[in-house]
């Protein structure tokens, strides 16, 4: 079957068998690796991606579902050489040890932040609860989006912030 959608502002259009899974789209066909293949069984969450504005596990997504739609993967999140300060708030607060689960927890804390600026400590472990990090304990994580929120022009505008001080 023949689908087109946008991934990461781009359009895209391939004949895919119908079962294809997007998680496998998303990497085989289009070769953007960074959204990881965990589980496959929807309990890990690494691959999820934003489809339409909204977090999905993309391994248990079939990519025809995604005919007609906006899929954003964490390759999409810089923009212009310029890291989304939900991409500098894990660098800032130490987001991340292995990886494994960052490009899904980026896509998510991306999307919550995108639907609600300030969110809560609370609210931001209700978003990543879909999620599993073997590594962090989640503090971090949730630090990395929290320093998103309080830095949405991200580095730069801390930097112009130290350099004023």
């Amino acid at each position: 079957m023949h689908v087109t959608m946008s991934v990461n502002g781009e359009d895209v259009a391939k004949d895919i068998e119908p079962r294809t899974l997007l998680v496998h789209f998303i990497r085989d066909d289009l070769g953007l690796t960074g959204t990881h293949w965990g589980c496959d069984t929807s309990n890990c969450g690494t691959c999820v991606v934003s489809l339409d504005g909204t977090p999905v596990k993309s391994c248990t997504v079939l990519a025809a579902m995604a005919d007609g739609h906006a899929v954003r993967t964490v390759e999409g999140l810089e923009t212009a050489g310029t890291l989304d300060p939900i991409q500098q708030g894990f660098i800032e607060e130490h987001g991340l040890q292995c990886g494994f689960c960052t490009p899904g927890m980026l896509i998510t804390g991306r999307e919550l932040l995108d639907r609600n600026p300030h969110p809560t400590e609370l609210e931001i472990r209700e978003a990543i609860s879909g999620q599993i990090c073997r590594c962090t304990g989640y503090a971090t994580i949730v630090r990395a989006i929290q320093w998103a929120a309080d830095h949405p022009a991200g580095a730069a505008a801390v930097e112009q912030e130290t350099v004023q001080s």
